[in-house]
């Protein structure tokens, strides 16, 4: 594949605060570290994707405020010669996320302020000949989760008429409580030509339950994939969580590829694993690999940022980090 890859969806700033444990309702957990970072699928798969490859034309596709964390925003994407910020839109409060994180195992939970990122639409996706798209999140961007009389969402409409100018679409779900899994997701997967969520996602999706407790429901995972198949999907259904990746191709063939065993105090934050793991799947679909071969990268790329401090630093060259793969203990 030659030409930009476009990522569109939330730009949002983190203010990440380091926490011992997570307390209960009306107790108090004291706050150990403060950190500012760039978060949301345009920075976090944006910034993995050029720290993977270099030469891959990057445009950020989005909306922030019109404000000093806009500023820096950008100013710290600028910083990747790859990715071109001319098509980010200004308005508003830049949308913000404060990520209390557990120092001992980078866990972490987010409380999201929803400000420009609402202000996206179909309109402002490019209307160029761009070869690949990725959107993130459905479920979190309130004009492109809103009705569309012909596709079902505006989501959907804006997917649709990418594929109709001969760009291949990936989508990908972002995790929330509530019931609207089914209601609004399917809509965009009948124009995805891929698919890339976590376990908790997807099952959500499918109607399946593949965790009881902390047990993964492995001998689940090839019909998951093969519902989130027929809703629409056309080439390929990616599932990842912490055991493994697995996923159906364009032959609808189910592979499956370990996760790394990471040795102890390799973990520094798992800020951006999710996303650093598409940065992986857009890679190989842009080097044209299979499937098989994608899960591995994806996996390794997401294993070099849990070993970084924020959503990317510890993102590698996709040589370097294959190198990683192979060296170490792959989960079977």
């Amino acid at each position: 594949m030659t030409g930009t890859v476009a990522i569109a969806g939330n730009m949002i700033l983190d203010n990440i605060k380091f926490i011992d444990s997570y307390p209960s309702l009306l107790e108090l957990a004291a706050i150990r570290g403060l950190r500012r970072e760039l978060g949301g699928a345009v920075c976090n798969v944006g910034r993995s994707l050029a720290r993977l490859d270099a030469s891959i034309p990057i445009q950020a596709v989005g909306w922030v405020g019109e404000d000093e964390a806009g500023d820096y925003l950008l100013a710290e994407l600028r910083r990747f010669p790859s990715i071109d910020v001319s098509h980010v839109q200004r308005g508003g409060v830049t949308s913000f996320s404060d990520v209390m994180t557990v120092r001992a195992t980078g866990e972490r939970t987010f409380f999201t302020y929803k400000g420009a990122d609402n202000r996206l639409t179909p309109e402002d996706f490019p209307t160029e000949n761009i070869p690949l798209l990725h959107v993130g999140y459905a479920l979190l961007l309130d004009q492109l989760d809103a009705p569309d009389a012909r596709y079902g969402t505006q989501m959907a409409r804006a997917l649709a008429q990418a594929q109709a100018r001969g760009t291949r679409t990936v989508l990908d779900v972002v995790s929330e409580t509530g019931d609207r899994y089914q209601t609004i997701v399917p809509h965009a997967l009948k124009y995805a030509d891929d698919l890339c969520v976590n376990e908790n996602e997807a099952g959500r999706i499918a109607g399946l339950s593949l965790r009881e407790g902390s047990v993964l429901r492995a001998e689940r995972l090839r019909e998951a994939c093969a519902r989130l198949k027929r809703m629409g999907v056309r080439r390929w259904v990616v599932i990842h969580m912490p055991e493994l990746a697995c996923g159906l191709d364009e032959n609808g063939t189910y592979v499956e590829a370990g996760t790394l065993r990471l040795p102890e105090g390799f973990i520094k934050s798992s800020v951006g694993a999710g996303d650093a793991f598409a940065a992986g799947i857009l890679y190989a679909i842009y080097r044209d690999l299979p499937l098989a071969e994608a899960l591995r990268v994806a996996n390794a790329t997401a294993a070099c940022s849990l070993g970084g401090e924020d959503s990317n630093c510890g993102v590698r060259p996709a040589s370097e980090a294959m190198k990683l793969y192979d060296q170490m203990e792959v989960r079977k």
